[in-house]
């Protein structure tokens, strides 16, 4: 049997709604359907404003501009996140700076965070690793603390909630991902929410998306004509793009349900191993949080144990596989004035954990064939 680790979910709506928009003539920003996905987005989870955009990193870039982020100012994040995080800041001239994450949700830590604040810190960005919120309680009272904004790295949280609140939804900005590689996909595909935050700002963000211009305001009738009036970029999805992205919105719920199940099937047939020696975790939701069930890991004791079972279950036709490699490690991380040995928790997570595939096409047959295997490996060891 052959298992890839991730395969696209579709609905059954998404050639339909391709074909309407291609009927509509419709092809670039901000038509029939990027308003759709604007609309559900907003009203499902009670945002404010949603701007849809290119990519996750993009709306990131949007977010670093919004807060006139500048050479010389620092943002606190995980090291354990993917490049767009920090890139959104060093694009702008910016130091990103990194602190541990939690074991148990390899979420940023935010006792680490206040000792990082210095006259330099303008924001502070939490990424909700695996569909899993941060403690965003603390977060946001240690930014009112010290005036700073906040961030959310939501990339892998849509439709997952903190304490009752939709993730993205909770700090002054919030960015989304709509990647192939997340639960609900577009192929390339983003937005920036943007919460609790006065007119001028709103107003700006949509010059920014707009390259800089007031389009937004004239295709409004609020100016008989647009111009150049900001710095800013083209951050427009395809209306394409939106017509598949509003076929997978439409059933978000039932996607997020049919990855619940293999979440569970693995979560309950596989910590009858946690006793083992060589296993340290497996991935842990908190009470006070509900998540989109985006990823399943485990993690172990030791590297070398992690690289065996990843090598043992694709010899069988299991693409398991790792994750990040920590940023403050990396080459770029060393080059800023990073060491391997930095951040030590978030260095062993790095080299520890181990994900499974999970996307609601996996059938009865392959979940069970996965976790039969990985039960045989584990009693191997």
């Amino acid at each position: 049997m052959q298992i890839p680790f991730n395969k696209p979910y579709l609905t059954g709506k998404e050639k339909e709604y391709l074909e309407d928009a291609l009927l509509r003539r419709e092809l670039s920003g901000d038509g029939y359907y990027t308003k759709k996905v604007t609309s559900l987005l907003e009203d499902k989870f009670g945002l404010d404003k949603v701007l849809m955009a290119t990519s996750c990193t993009h709306a990131l870039e949007m977010a670093a501009d919004l807060i006139d982020l500048k050479e010389g100012d620092e943002v606190i994040m995980p090291s354990f996140t993917f490049p767009s995080t920090a890139n959104a800041v060093i694009n702008r001239g910016a130091r990103p700076v990194f602190v541990e994450i939690k074991e148990d949700t390899c979420n940023i830590d935010p006792t680490g965070i206040e000792e990082q604040i210095t006259v330099k810190t303008k924001a502070i960005i939490p990424v909700h690793y695996a569909g899993i919120g941060c403690d965003l309680d603390e977060i946001m009272d240690l930014a009112k603390k010290y005036n700073l904004y906040v961030i959310e790295d939501a990339a892998q949280g849509v439709n997952a909630s903190y304490k009752g609140k939709y993730l993205g939804g909770i700090g002054h900005f919030g960015c989304y991902s709509f990647h192939g590689s997340k639960n609900y996909v577009s192929g390339e595909g983003g937005a920036l929410v943007i919460n609790n935050c006065s007119k001028d700002i709103r107003d700006r963000a949509e010059i920014i998306r707009e390259k800089g211009t007031n389009r937004a305001s004239f295709l409004k009738g609020e100016v008989d004509k647009y111009t150049w009036v900001d710095r800013g970029s083209s951050y427009l999805p395809s209306d394409l793009l939106m017509a598949v992205l509003y076929a997978q919105l439409e059933e978000m719920d039932q996607i997020q349900r049919l990855r619940a199940q293999i979440f569970d099937r693995y979560n309950a047939e596989l910590k009858q191993f946690l006793h083992c020696p060589f296993l340290d975790s497996i991935v842990n939701i908190p009470q006070d949080r509900r998540s989109n069930y985006h990823l399943f890991y485990l993690k172990f004791n030791d590297n070398r144990i992690r690289d065996l079972v990843i090598n043992r279950l694709q010899e069988r036709g299991i693409s398991a596989t790792f994750h990040y490699i920590p940023l403050h490690s990396s080459p770029m991380g060393q080059h800023l004035g990073y060491k391997s040995g930095d951040l030590p928790i978030t260095s062993k997570v790095g080299s520890t954990i181990m994900r499974l595939p999970l996307y609601p096409d996996l059938s009865d047959q392959q979940i069970t064939y996965i976790i039969e295997n990985v039960a045989d490996i584990f009693k191997e060891l």
